[in-house]
């Protein structure tokens, strides 16, 4: 079991980035902050050593996405009316929030890639790693992507 300021460290570092990893893949705020904890607890419980820090953070997303993922399959979710169209979105900086809200219309697969892309700074390399695909239909998404946000946002 890991030390409480490990913990915390680990919070402070990556706690915004699981945040709207999670805001990303489920667009509520309640079900963000379950998975946020579900994740900082199985960081809390993981016994291994990580070889530096992008191994961390790069552990930190794969365990975010894939709770993510097991919270959409789940009987619970997926047999739930939601009370929010697309939950709070106060975890985006103000000037940014017109294209987060866009990048919430875009479908799900692309979402993360464009959300590791953009706002995570990885490389096309480095998503297909962590999400099992393909470089290049990671670098095909990415051009769908940007088509359909520029669509999305010359509407609005």
């Amino acid at each position: 079991m890991r030390s409480e300021e490990e913990v915390k460290g680990a919070i402070e570092k990556y706690g915004d980035m699981v945040l709207r990893l999670c805001m990303v893949y489920l667009k509520n705020r309640a079900d963000t902050e379950d998975i946020f904890q579900e994740v900082f607890f199985k960081y809390c419980t993981y016994n291994k050593e990580f070889m530096n820090d992008e191994h961390k953070k790069a552990w930190f997303i794969r365990v975010t996405v894939n709770a993510c993922k097991d919270l959409l399959r789940s009987f619970f979710h997926r047999n739930a009316l939601s009370l929010e169209e697309y939950g709070d979105i106060a975890v985006i900086d103000k000037g940014q929030s017109e294209v987060f809200e866009a990048l919430f219309k875009l479908p799900e697969r692309n979402r993360s890639i464009v959300y590791l892309y953009y706002y995570e700074g990885y490389k096309a390399e480095e998503i297909a790693g962590m999400l099992s695909l393909n470089v290049n239909t990671v670098y095909t998404l990415l051009s769908r992507s940007k088509k359909l946000l520029k669509g999305i946002l010359q509407d609005e």
